[in-house]
């Protein structure tokens, strides 16, 4: 065989995440051309927050250009004020801390559940002091945090609740829909998540007294949007504020997705069931957890994980994989021993649940278009893996 035939036999690879198109987004996106409105808050962006609203039945739902932008707004929103304290789980994204640092905040980590890898609500109340102002649960593959405990304890100490929800969009906990439990929420349509645009996000206002000032903020601190309603003969600068609003062309896009939500859920949740189906046993025999969602909710199908017994078996099978030109990725380094973590107070053994399951968890590649041939390769990849 020569070279380039053995080039041609090769398996073709299967990357972690690509983005699917699952209905109408071309036409949407042609839409928004021909109407003559690509810039922020045209239909499309509209036709998204209402859709939104709909689905948590909340005061107001803003798009913005990220998850991040939300949570940025949160603080805003909040006045989390410099000296101020956050709590937020040591195991998630930066946004979730960095987005009420740069309001002066101080973020305080909290370790995880080694069930669910969601902040750990029996270790919130030795964590709250008198400076003490937000609460940012995340729902860590879509599957909620023990919002029941979490909302109480922040009702006892007159704390406020946002919740990170980049993966939890169609998750329930109780049968209620997560980012409905907090003063607010925020969404994630990064091209990794089930509904995406490639970049983008959602603000979820729960408390409508939060809805004119949040109007505001993302006008760039102008009372732009009662203008437009005829509220105001003229609008002008009246808080602070940023860009927080995305264009009408990501809006089209996202909308498609929404409107495809069913079908886009019902397809993870079936590329989920057969990794569990196909890995069950291997798991079982070779001492690798699955992942793990409690009885009380509904996941969304965001991703789907493995927990090695040891970070070498971890490091092993990532390497195995890519062999078989597949692509698996660890996921986050735990805040509190990041080098920007432990300016803010946090060290080495500080959360050690989230500490440990860092260095032995590897997610599978997931998405929407997933075939299931691919999937079956990937699922022959990870049988043939000797720990």
């Amino acid at each position: 065989m020569t070279p380039q035939e053995a080039v041609a036999f090769e398996p073709a690879p299967i990357p972690f995440n690509r983005p699917s198109i699952v209905g109408k987004e071309y036409e949407y996106i042609r839409q928004a051309i021909d109407q003559g409105h690509i810039s922020g808050d045209g239909s499309f962006t509209k036709a998204c927050e209402r859709c939104l609203e709909s689905i948590h039945s909340a005061a107001r739902v803003l798009l913005t250009t990220s998850c991040t932008d939300a949570l940025e707004m949160s603080a805003l929103l909040l006045n989390v004020e410099p000296g101020s304290e956050v709590v937020v789980p040591a195991f998630t994204f930066v946004s979730t801390a960095n987005a009420f640092v740069l309001r002066g905040a101080r973020p305080v980590f909290c370790d995880v559940r080694p069930d669910t890898f969601n902040l750990d609500e029996t270790a919130l109340p030795e964590l709250i002091t008198a400076k003490t102002r937000v609460i940012v649960p995340v729902h860590y593959a879509g599957v909620g945090c023990e919002m029941t405990s979490i909302m109480n304890l922040a009702a006892k100490e007159g704390l406020d609740v946002v919740e990170d929800n980049a993966q939890g969009l169609l998750g329930h906990y109780h049968g209620r829909s997560l980012g409905t439990f907090g003063k607010l929420s925020t969404l994630s349509f990064h091209e990794t998540k089930n509904v995406s645009c490639g970049e983008g996000g959602a603000l979820v206002i729960n408390d409508g007294s939060l809805v004119e000032r949040a109007e505001i903020l993302r006008e760039k601190g102008t009372n732009r949007s009662r203008f437009f309603r005829g509220q105001v003969d003229k609008y002008t600068w009246v808080d602070i504020g940023s860009s927080f609003l995305p264009s009408d062309l990501l809006a089209a896009f996202l909308y498609a997705q929404l409107e495809a939500r069913e079908r886009i859920q019902s397809a993870r949740c079936l590329r989920w069931k057969q990794y569990a189906d196909g890995l069950r046993d291997w798991a079982t025999r070779c001492g690798v957890r699955l992942p793990l969602v409690p009885t009380e909710c509904d996941q969304p199908f965001h991703m789907f994980y493995l927990l090695l017994p040891t970070p070498e078996a971890r490091d092993r099978l990532i390497a195995h994989l890519r062999s078989q030109r597949i692509t698996s990725v660890f996921h986050y380094i735990p805040l509190n021993v990041s080098e920007m973590g432990m300016r803010h107070g946090g060290r080495a053994g500080q959360c050690p649940v989230a500490e440990d399951i860092s260095r032995r968890l590897v997610r599978l590649p997931f998405y929407t278009s997933l075939t299931t041939t691919d999937l079956c390769r990937v699922i022959d990849a990870v049988l043939a893996f000797e720990l």
